[in-house]
Parts: C-alpha cells; structure tokens; sequence
C-alpha cells in the first residue's frame, strides 16, 4: 500500500499545480476490489484485461508475489510492451515482470528485502541496490518512500524541474533523491556498530552468508587480530563476531524460507549450515520455532487476508497484484529519460 500511494499522490499533486498532466486507472484482475496487508481495501476502475493500449504501466505487488502470478497477467502485459507500452514494477511487481519473462538483460531494482528470493528464482536477472532503475522500456522501484522519487524523475523529464520541485515541495520531501541513493542505513546506524573495524567485518560476513568466513579470516581481512575483532564487537555490539554471524545468517535464512519455495536443505546451504539438523536447531533457538512451524504459520496467515477479500468480492481467486496504468499529457518516451 505504502508504494501504491508513494506513486499516485505525487501525480495527483502534479495535476494540482499543472491540471491535466497525468490520468491514471487502477486495474486488477478480476475487475473487484483487493486488499492490502494492512487490511485496506482499495476500489479498481476495472481488469486489466478489458484494457487494449496503455503507456505506462506499473505492476504493484507486495510479499510473495510469485505465488499469486497467474498467465493471464503476463500475456496481457506482453501483449501491452509489443503495442508500444512501457512496463515497470514496484515493490514486488519486478517477480510479475521475471514471470512474465520482460525483463532481459534490464537492471532491476526490488525491495532489498526480497533480493535473496529473487535471485534463487531468477538468478540470471541482474538486481540493482538502486531506489529505481529506468531502462529503455522497463521501470523498476523498490518501494516505499523511493515511489515518489521515481515518480519525480519522471514528472521532471516529462514537465520540467520547477514541475517536480513544486511537488516534492508539497510533500515536504526535503530532496529528490537520486536513482542511485541507497536502500538501507548504512552499517553504522543500522546496526550501532560506530566503529570502522566492525562494520568492516560486518560488510564481509554480509557478503559470505552462503559460506561463512572463519575468525581468523575475518580478522585479517579488517586488519586485526582475532582478539582485537572480539574485543571490538563486544565493546560496540555486546556480543562476540561467531553469534552476531549466525544472526545474519539466520535472518537470510527466514527470509528465503517465508518468501520462496526453497526446501529445508537448499535453505541451509544458502545460507552457510552443514545439515538441515543443525540449521533447524539454530532456527528454533533464535526464532522460538521451527522452520517448517515458521512457513506453515506464514502461509496460514496469508490465506486469511485472502479469505477476507473473497468474501467482498466474492470472487473464487483474487490476486494480489495491482495494475496501475499512466497516461500523461505528454506520453513517456524511456529513452528521454533514461540513465544511460
């Protein structure tokens, strides 16, 4: 929802100051309502499929796409790209855009929650920590808050600075931020590690989750000894670098669980374990629950958000993903605003 609104309000606003720049029609693909992890509700103007031509459209979507894409969709949006249409994707729409088989040899920038699972499904598609990425007929965002900087962008190359600068104004915006701006904290704030020595080791166990580096390792690789690197984590962190480690790792490995398809034992090799005993005991004694307890109560709950829509739509399969088409006064031409 957040990224949903993050892209419409700055072009509502933009027809605020400059009436008539831009239209927009929400579509889904019953034509009904759907509904937010939030438990919002949001009224379409229709199905994407009575749709014939199109500009721009954007696919939004939030947790767990893959598991709501339906054909359909993807027909109609490759359908839409060969009449001339460009295709983008917030939040979780990239997953439709790779189903769907539109993405090529496109940078992608998602979610960095979800680049893990998107990139043991689709390992071949080349993801960016970019807050957006414009190719020549693909948009990618990450969502959140980086929706109103990619609308910016656009509503920049399309009606000008002052245009963009008066909306992000009236949103109390602060700045633009570029497409190349950072997704995350850096690892200082995020983790309150204010020391150079460990948010190095941080950045290289980060960077081999999959194979986790020794202490030894890590320590040459920060430039200290073994014993300086755990003195440095218990001063900053309060915890020793073997169990901050083990941390991370165990986050990657939630995510991968409760957001792809993964068994158990491809899960553990990702993410660094020997056996699927041994990742299983650690899971259990981070989280209070098992891996299989874990998805099982995850996919519990996304069945009852759906169970909800069913009943005011009353419709046998909503799908989560939303639609948003764009028409602007003046039609976007990627290649006018591309990066490259």
């Amino acid at each position: 929802m957040l990224g949903f609104m993050c892209a419409v309000e700055p072009l509502r606003i933009a027809n605020h100051f400059r009436e008539g720049s831009y239209r927009w029609h929400v579509l889904t693909p019953t034509g009904g309502a759907v509904m937010a992890t939030n438990g919002f509700v949001l009224q379409s103007n229709g199905s994407f499929l009575d749709v014939q031509k199109a500009s721009l459209i954007f696919v939004l979507s939030g947790f767990n796409t893959h598991l709501y894409y339906r054909s359909a969709m993807g027909e109609w949006l490759r359908r839409m790209r060969e009449g001339g249409a460009v295709i983008g994707g917030i939040d979780g729409g990239p997953f439709v855009l790779a189903e769907a088989d539109l993405i090529g040899q496109d940078r992608v920038a998602l979610h960095w929650d979800s680049h893990a699972p998107f990139s043991a499904r689709y390992p071949k598609v080349r993801l960016s920590n970019s807050l957006f990425e414009i190719q020549f007929n693909t948009v990618t965002c990450a969502g959140g808050t980086a929706s109103i900087d990619m609308m910016l962008s656009l509503v920049r190359h399309q009606h000008g600075l002052q245009l963009a600068t008066q909306v992000s104004d009236w949103i109390i915006l602060g700045r633009i931020r570029n497409a190349s701006d950072t997704q995350r904290l850096e690892i200082a704030p995020r983790y309150g590690a204010h020391n150079d020595k460990v948010g190095e080791a941080i950045r290289l166990m980060l960077a081999h989750v999959d194979k986790p580096l020794g202490l030894p390792v890590l320590s040459e690789g920060v430039g200290v000894t073994p014993r300086q690197l755990q003195r440095l984590f218990a001063t900053h962190l309060r915890t020793n670098p073997a169990s901050f480690y083990l941390k991370l790792r165990l986050e990657k490995a939630r995510e991968l669980l409760q957001q792809t398809t993964l068994n158990a034992s491809a899960i553990a090799t990702a993410c660094g374990f020997s056996s699927v005993a041994h990742f299983s005991r650690a899971y259990k004694a981070l989280f209070l629950v098992s891996p299989t307890s874990d998805r099982v109560e995850d996919a519990g709950n996304r069945r009852s958000n759906f169970a909800s829509l069913r009943g005011l739509n009353r419709k046998p399969r909503p799908a989560r993903q939303r639609a948003l088409q764009i028409q602007a006064g003046d039609p976007p031409n990627p290649s006018r605003y591309s990066k490259n």
